[in-house]
């Protein structure tokens, strides 16, 4: 704890950690609004997850893309049209009764126009702080991100049931626009520049462990949302249960970032933190008492956040500064495919053999990613004597002879 405390008092690591996580704090909230918003104009679940899938495909398409654009025209720019895109359309799906494609439409512009603000802060990061601060860096991020999966569902659910879906959509535009100013404003948004990348999109996956870490983000996080489909199927769609359950879960990984984030990254990294959570997860299995699950949970918890330390570290140091935007995006785009992919598989399962089917595909989720890293070992860049910072961009420099 003692080297996190020194890492918070580096000038404005506090305050830009502080203002991303409130910028990036709808992203805890917005799918749990729209999904009551819409079933309640409509009447229809199905209505609402297709408004949900079209916001999803938006956000798919929007993480490498937009994260691009910020070496083309600058973060605040970027960040500044999508954010007020985002927040009129949400807006407008608030308070705007109309019928169902034209709420899918606005699902998918809001999807497309989230404000990428997760790639543009572990962007940033590297230039803040020292070369042996960056891997606890991240880890302190990825475990700080947590708070957000625990308190965001809570909040919006109470103003949604309490209040009304429309106020609980409105709560969201005004945390949008009042966080995201927050970090935009920020003084490091506007001192670093990412240089604007050479390479056609998408070539940046031809690296090994960008590729790897799509893939086991992709992984892991389809393995988190099984698990929370399982614990909504297994407490009565979401009772008292399931919502503590949950929060144990987040935790679980708060904990485990925070307590192994200062260890080195090797090859072997990867493979030995998810190997934690499977064993967890496949330990649900064995039965459905809530304090079963609960404790299972909080173990297979204490990887979740160390694993994606690792994920942010070896995308970081495997390109160059001017291709970290758009990798980190890649790396956001495969967890939100997986996050639909986990849902709907574990969906599939609990119709078919009930909860336990969930926590079944979360726990081959896992033990894929878990295989992957194994296999792949080779592909993972060992850290542990050198730092996580990006490779420098390099060009010609013209000589008078």
């Amino acid at each position: 704890m003692a080297g996190y405390r020194d890492l918070l008092r580096t000038p404005g690591v506090a305050r830009i950690i502080a203002a991303q996580l409130t910028a990036r704090f709808p992203n805890g909230m917005t799918s749990l609004a729209v999904l009551l918003h819409i079933e309640y104009v409509t009447g229809s679940y199905g209505s609402a997850g297709l408004v949900l899938a079209a916001m999803s495909i938006g956000q798919a398409i929007a993480g490498p893309v937009t994260s691009r654009w910020m070496g083309l025209w600058g973060m605040r720019k970027v960040l500044t049209v999508t954010l007020t895109i985002c927040a009129m359309a949400i807006a407008t799906l608030a308070l705007v009764e109309m019928v169902l494609p034209a709420y899918m439409a606005l699902g998918f512009f809001a999807g497309l126009s989230t404000p990428p603000v997760q790639s543009a802060v572990r962007t940033i990061y590297p230039k803040m702080v020292t070369s042996k601060q960056l891997t606890p860096l991240f880890s302190l991020d990825a475990s700080l991100q947590e708070i957000i999966w625990i308190l965001a569902p809570v909040v919006i659910t109470l103003v949604a049931t309490q209040v009304g879906t429309v106020p609980a959509l409105m709560l969201i535009v005004v945390i949008l626009v009042g966080g995201g100013a927050w970090f935009i404003l920020s003084p490091e948004v506007g001192r670093v520049r990412i240089p604007r990348s050479r390479r056609a999109i998408g070539k940046v996956l031809t690296k090994p462990p960008v590729l790897l870490a799509t893939i086991v983000g992709f992984l892991l996080i389809g393995a988190c949302a099984a698990v929370e489909a399982g614990v909504v199927a297994t407490f009565d769609h979401g009772g008292l249960e399931a919502g503590l359950v949950l929060a144990l879960f987040s935790v679980g990984s708060l904990g485990g970032g925070l307590a192994f984030g200062h260890i080195p990254i090797g090859p072997w990294a990867m493979a030995r933190r998810l190997a934690i959570v499977t064993v967890g997860l496949a330990l649900t299995i064995v039965s459905l008492n809530v304090w079963w699950l609960g404790g299972t949970l909080v173990l297979a918890g204490i990887g979740i956040a160390p694993a994606l330390a690792v994920l942010f570290a070896m995308t970081s140091a495997s390109v160059k500064f001017s291709d970290t935007a758009e990798a980190f995006g890649w790396v956001g785009t495969g967890q939100l495919i997986g996050a639909a992919a986990g849902s709907a598989i574990a969906g599939f399962l609990i119709d078919d053999i009930g909860p336990t089917g969930a926590y079944v595909a979360a726990t081959a989720f896992a033990a894929v990613g878990l295989i992957v890293a194994i296999v792949f070992v080779r592909g993972f860049p060992d850290l542990r004597n050198r730092d996580a910072s990006p490779i420098p961009d390099t060009e010609p420099v013209q000589t008078v002879l």
